[in-house]
C-alpha cells in the first residue's frame, strides 16, 4: 500500500526547498526578470544556487555523480517552485533531461551527459509538440536516413526552455504516417547545430518558450536516444513524469493562493469587521482547503507510482493532472475574486499565480486531454 505522507528525508527536502525559495524567489523576482527583458526567462543567480544545492542531480543515479534520490523528493521541490513562482531550467533539465537519459540512454550517453546535468553544466529541453494543442501522437518532423546518419526536418512549438537550452531532445518520425504511434525516434541534438532556428515567444505568465525550426539537421547514430522506431514508449514515459511534476507545481500554486487569500480575508475590513468573518466567504475558503488536501494526496500517490515503476503510473498521472487543473483553476479564481478588483492588477502579486497556473494547465495536455487519456487507460 502506497504511503500518502512524506518520510523524514522527503520532508527535509521539502522544508529546505521552502526555506530557500521563500528567501530567494517569489513574485518580486519574477517581476524583475520579466521587466528586465531577460532572454533566458530566469535569474541566473537563482539557477546557480539551485546547482549549489545539488537539485539538478536529484534524479541522476549515483554512479553518474548524482544523488540518486526519488521522484517524490523532486516533486516537493516542484511544489515549492509553484508556491514561489520560481523559474529555472530545473523542470526541463533535471526532471525531463535526466529522466530521458536514465530511462532510454545507452551507457555512452549516460556517461557523457548525466554527470554534466548533475553538475549544472548542461541544460536540456524536450521538443515534442507541433500543434497549438498537445498531441504527442501527431509527429510530422521527419528524420530521414542518410549515409552519415539522419537528416531532421520539421518544427516544434512550446519548447520549454528551448530558447536557452544547450541540448534538445527531439521527437521525429523515422517510419509510418504522421499519426502512427509507432515509428517515432528520439534524438539528442545540440541547440547550436547547423539548420536549427529558434524563435522565442513570451507566454502569458511572462516565461519564454521556443518554436524550433529544423531544416536538414544532421544527427548520427550516437545521437539517437533509444531504439529506432521505438521512441514512442520513451516519450510516453517522459510525458507521464512531466505531467506528474506539473501537478506538483500546480499544487504549490493552489496552496500559495489559498494562503495569501486567507491572510487577506483576515486583514481586509468591511463594515468594520474582517471580511473573513462573512459566512459565505468562510464556506468558499473551506471548500478550497478540502480540494487542495485531496489534490495533495493524489500528487504524492502519483509520485510514488513513478518511483515504484507502477504499471498504472500513466493512468494516475492523467487522473491527478485533471484534479490539479481543476483545483488550480478554483484556487486562482477564488483568490482573484476574494481579493476583489485589486487581485488582477499587475501591482498585486496574486495575479501572477493565475497566469502561471493557466500555462502549466495547458502544458503537455490540459484537463480535457487527460480526461480522455484516463478513459483510454481505463478501457473506454
Amino acid at each position: 500500500m502506497m504511503k500518502l505522507v512524506l518520510d523524514n528525508e522527503e520532508r527535509m527536502v521539502r522544508d529546505s526547498a521552502e526555506l530557500f525559495l521563500t528567501d530567494t524567489a517569489g513574485p518580486s523576482l519574477l517581476r524583475e526578470v520579466r521587466d528586465s527583458g531577460n532572454p533566458l526567462g530566469y535569474a541566473e543567480p537563482l539557477w546557480q544556487q539551485m546547482i549549489d544545492l545539488g537539485w539538478p542531480g536529484i534524479l541522476v543515479p549515483e554512479e553518474f555523480d548524482g544523488l540518486g534520490f526519488s521522484q517524490v523528493a523532486m516533486g516537493q521541490i516542484m511544489e515549492q517552485a509553484g508556491m514561489s513562482l520560481a523559474s529555472s531550467p530545473l523542470f526541463s533539465t533535471a526532471v525531463l533531461g535526466a529522466t530521458a537519459l536514465t530511462f532510454a540512454g545507452n551507457q555512452q550517453q549516460k556517461t557523457e551527459f548525466l554527470p554534466k546535468i548533475a553538475a549544472g553544466d548542461l541544460t536540456f529541453a524536450l521538443a515534442v509538440d507541433e500543434t497549438a494543442r498537445h498531441n504527442a501522437d501527431h509527429i510530422r518532423t521527419v528524420a530521414n536516413k542518410t549515409d552519415q546518419g539522419y537528416s531532421l526536418t520539421g518544427s516544434k512549438c512550446f519548447v520549454v526552455n528551448g530558447q536557452s537550452a544547450d541540448m534538445l531532445i527531439v521527437a521525429a518520425r523515422t517510419s509510418g504516417s504522421d499519426t502512427d504511434k509507432n515509428g517515432i525516434s528520439l534524438f539528442i541534438i545540440a541547440s547550436e547545430s547547423a539548420g536549427i532556428e529558434s524563435v522565442t515567444t513570451s507566454m502569458m505568465d511572462s516565461r519564454p518558450v521556443a518554436t524550433i525550426h529544423l531544416k536538414n539537421v544532421h544527427a548520427d547514430e550516437s545521437q539517437r536516444l533509444g531504439a529506432l522506431d521505438q521512441g514512442g514508449a520513451t516519450l510516453a514515459h517522459l510525458l507521464t513524469v512531466a505531467n506528474v511534476h506539473l501537478t506538483a507545481e500546480l499544487l504549490g500554486i493552489s496552496g500559495e493562493c489559498f494562503k495569501r487569500t486567507l491572510a487577506y480575508l483576515k486583514d481586509r475590513k468591511q463594515f468594520g469587521v474582517a471580511i473573513g468573518s462573512f459566512q459565505a466567504l468562510q464556506h468558499r475558503a473551506a471548500l478550497l482547503w478540502v480540494e487542495i488536501e485531496l489534490c495533495k494526496s493524489g500528487v504524492i500517490k502519483a509520485l510514488r507510482a513513478l518511483d515504484a515503476e507502477d504499471k498504472d503510473a500513466a493512468l494516475l498521472a492523467s487522473a491527478i493532472k485533471v484534479k490539479a487543473c481543476k483545483t488550480a483553476e478554483l484556487a486562482t479564481n477564488e483568490a482573484i475574486q476574494m481579493h476583489g478588483g485589486i487581485g488582477m492588477t499587475d501591482a498585486f502579486d496574486v495575479g501572477f499565480f493565475i497566469k502561471r497556473a493557466r500555462v502549466a494547465q495547458m502544458l503537455f495536455g490540459d484537463c480535457r486531454y487527460h480526461l480522455n487519456k484516463f478513459a483510454e487507460y481505463s478501457g473506454y
